[in-house]
């Protein structure tokens, strides 16, 4: 960032190279320099991420719009920035907890700039959490894979920037690693299970109960495409 000012060239460019390079920007990351610039960082990747679920809630593409419809998303961008803001100091202490196990950097602003770069995964998270409403299979298995990359982002970040223990740093990474995995396996084991369950009761309903069911289902379908048709001429008044 410059002196005096934001360079928001400057910002892009190192979004980018967190996201794309992070070996190479972690290696030179300045570790000096105040809370501001961090700051600063949490409140504009907190905010992309609300607003991109302002729009995926207005736009239905949103599981929460689909309940309490697209006024959701003013909630969505003001619970993201206070979550950003929080998560930006909290993130700096489970950082500096991880950095101390390895052996690293145990200075409480160096971590807190670590975790504002690494803030940076937060927008492209939002950004893809629409194929949860498409598929969820693919949903959860996209969230999967920016969650494991995060972990490799943080994994350089601490042996990089924090000049923490390489094996280390390693063996953490790939415990976290197990958390989000068995997470998103259990629920889709769990969806799998699920569905196969409705499938064997339909079989054995009579045939007039499934039809019955039917016609349900397609009454709830038309009354939630007729709540939204409503909601929508009423964004337009």
């Amino acid at each position: 960032m410059a002196e005096g000012g934001f360079d928001f060239k400057k910002f892009l460019d190192e979004t980018k190279a967190t996201l794309v390079a992070p070996a190479e920007y972690f290696a030179v990351m300045p570790k000096e320099g105040g809370f501001g610039e961090p700051l600063v960082k949490a409140v504009i990747y907190s905010l992309i991420a609300g607003i991109i679920g302002f729009i995926f809630s207005f736009m239905h593409l949103s599981a929460f719009s689909g309940l309490f419809g697209s006024s959701v998303g003013i909630f969505l961008i003001i619970n993201s920035l206070i979550f950003g803001i929080i998560g930006l100091f909290i993130g700096g202490a489970i950082i500096l907890v991880i950095s101390s196990i390895c052996g690293g950097n145990t200075n409480y602003e160096t971590n807190v700039r670590v975790t504002a770069s690494l803030m940076a995964i937060y927008p492209v998270q939002a950004l893809l959490s629409f194929l949860t409403g498409i598929n969820i299979w693919i949903g959860q298995l996209v969230f999967l894979a920016i969650a494991l990359y995060g972990l490799y982002m943080l994994y350089i970040a601490v042996t990089k920037s924090l000049e923490g223990k390489n094996e280390t740093a390693k063996i953490i990474s790939i415990v976290l690693a197990v958390i989000p995995t068995l997470m998103v396996l259990s629920s889709l084991l769990c969806m799998k299970a699920a569905s196969n369950l409705q499938d064997n009761m339909m079989k054995k309903m009579p045939i007039e109960n499934q039809e019955q069911l039917n016609k349900l289902q397609e009454q709830i379908n038309k009354a939630i495409e007729e709540s939204k048709k409503e909601e929508e001429e009423g964004d337009k008044e």
